[in-house]
């Protein structure tokens, strides 16, 4: 958790035992952040830390992790020791491009495994090439990496992928950095009722109650990055992130009240209480 900063889990006194697992890790945070976007390496740690998130994604072909010598490492401010690397492909259009990015993170990383694959369709919308996407997927399987995977919000891409070995599948919410949040509930229903491996929201988020919406829905987790680092408050929204998370989770294991159009039932008692008399009928 972020120095000094209490989850919604510690203000009640609750012990959260409810780990995400992926690729046989327990992680006490689903709220997995990216590290690209801020002014400095040290308002990323600053918001990583108030975030509570354990995995940082990094993008290998943006950010310095050991590749560039006499420059500024993100390794120095956020150390593997304490957090888990998720390397991406962010940039990287066509399969090929995906599998070597990851190749090479592998090797900086010391023989990382966990990877987040991402295919990218077009530089404007973002949108992930899922041609691509699944033939670097099952590549990488085959290679001995754990992926994770970006994908569009289809129920039928999902499953495949799932098929193809990948760890978790990361379907978006809306368009990369448009903070347009969940435009489409049903499919990533679907996708969380179809599949087995973990379900996490990726990409579109823009504030902490589209985080809650997609634990509410059953997501297994969230991840974002422009949400925060865009943020005029970085940290703040950080933590307004933690808190988003925990609390759409904590509501999806309560189990919500079914929705009904005019309920005659109060929600109060009413024995015993002394009620108006009901108008006579002319």
């Amino acid at each position: 958790m972020g120095t000094g900063w209490k989850s919604w889990w510690q203000w009640a006194g609750v012990e959260m035992n409810d780990p995400l697992k992926i690729a046989g890790k327990a992680y006490h945070s689903r709220l997995l952040v990216g590290t690209g976007k801020y002014k400095d390496f040290a308002q990323t740690r600053a918001a990583i830390e108030a975030s509570g998130a354990e995995i940082v994604t990094v993008a290998i072909r943006r950010t310095n992790i050991g590749q560039t010598r006499g420059e500024p490492s993100l390794l120095e401010y956020l150390p593997p020791a304490k957090f888990t690397y998720l390397p991406n492909t962010a940039g990287c259009y066509n399969a090929s491009d995906a599998v070597r990015t990851l190749r090479l993170a592998r090797e900086l990383l010391d023989g990382h495994d966990l990877v987040k694959l991402e295919v990218l369709g077009d530089p404007q919308s973002l949108y992930p090439n899922m041609p691509e996407t699944l033939v670097a997927a099952k590549e990488l399987v085959a290679d001995g990496f754990k992926v994770m995977v970006y994908c569009s919000d289809d129920p039928i891409q999902a499953r495949m992928l799932e098929d193809a070995g990948c760890v978790a599948v990361m379907p978006l919410a809306s368009l990369i950095g448009s903070g347009m949040g969940i435009l489409n509930p049903w499919n990533l229903q679907l996708i969380i009722d179809r599949v087995k491996v973990p379900v996490l929201v990726d990409a579109g988020v823009g504030t902490a109650s589209d985080a809650a919406i997609a634990m509410e829905l059953g997501c297994d987790g969230v991840l974002m990055n422009t949400a925060i680092a865009a943020a005029k408050d970085p940290v703040l929204m950080a933590r307004a992130m933690q808190q988003g998370v925990e609390a759409g989770r904590a509501a999806f294991l309560a189990g919500r009240m079914p929705k009904k159009l005019y309920s005659a039932a109060p929600s109060s008692p009413t024995e015993g209480t002394i009620t108006p008399s009901q108008p006579k009928a002319a």
